[in-house]
């Protein structure tokens, strides 16, 4: 995934209000950004990190500037926009880099599904063939490293989360697949496993949905001012 538009950098000074962010220029002045994630962005938002932004050119919007990249003071980058999850794990099967998500026709994106009201991130399957079972495939956003490279996800309670996670148990239970993806947008996490410390009724959640059948995969991206994309499966540990 190229990105629309050059990205510009800062120095991050503080995010704040969760949907803003300040951040000092090279040249000294001080500019406001929109910051496109609710989360709480543990470990993403230090001060003093570079923040990377896309600017839309747009005067009618008030914050025209959207943080888009973190580079870590140790190095490290990480996708904040949380909008580009999605977006990735379809180029990905799109481009058959998830080897495990081939062999279907069509990909469709928020279709409603489940027991709950809800929406599945990406739906895949066959028209052609309606003996094969449709995929429904849940996107999770990583980008929470706490020691080493161990990523956790979620990074705070997540209700949500846990009613996504009991909608693909039951597609499992009408004969469909179902997979949870973690899109690990941060290039120091090696591995992931479920944030038991901060949201343990997530983690048993999560381990129940694999032994009922959901299957559980992390791809990790590439992440530049100029491009992210995932190319490489990272372990899932749940024991």
């Amino acid at each position: 995934m190229k990105f629309e538009l050059p990205l510009q950098s800062g120095t991050l000074i503080r995010r704040y209000k969760r949907f803003l962010a300040d951040i000092e220029l090279a040249d000294g002045r001080e500019l406001t950004i929109h910051c496109p994630n609710t989360g709480s962005m543990l470990g993403c938002c230090e001060p003093g990190s570079r923040a990377w932004f896309l600017d839309s050119g747009n005067p009618s919007r008030k914050y025209p500037c959207t943080w888009e990249l973190v580079e870590t003071l140790e190095g490290d980058w990480i996708c904040i926009n949380t909008a580009r999850a999605n977006a990735l794990v379809a180029e990905a099967i799109e481009n058959r880099v998830i080897v495990e998500l081939q062999g279907y026709s069509r990909l469709r994106r928020e279709v409603r599904y489940g027991q709950e009201s809800s929406r599945i991130d990406l739906c895949l399957d066959s028209p052609e063939h309606p003996e094969q079972p449709a995929c429904y495939v849940e996107v999770k956003n990583v980008t929470l490293r706490e020691s080493g490279g161990l990523g956790y996800f979620p990074d705070a309670v997540s209700l949500r989360g846990q009613k996504h996670l009991r909608e693909l148990i039951h597609m499992t239970q009408q004969g469909y697949r179902a997979v949870l993806m973690f899109c690990v947008a941060h290039t120091g996490i090696e591995r992931v496993r479920p944030a038991d410390h901060i949201d343990p009724a997530y983690g048993r959640l999560l381990r129940e949905a694999a032994a009922q059948g959901v299957e559980v995969m992390a791809y990790r991206a590439i992440i530049a001012p100029d491009e992210i994309r995932l190319n490489q499966r990272i372990p899932v540990e749940l024991d």
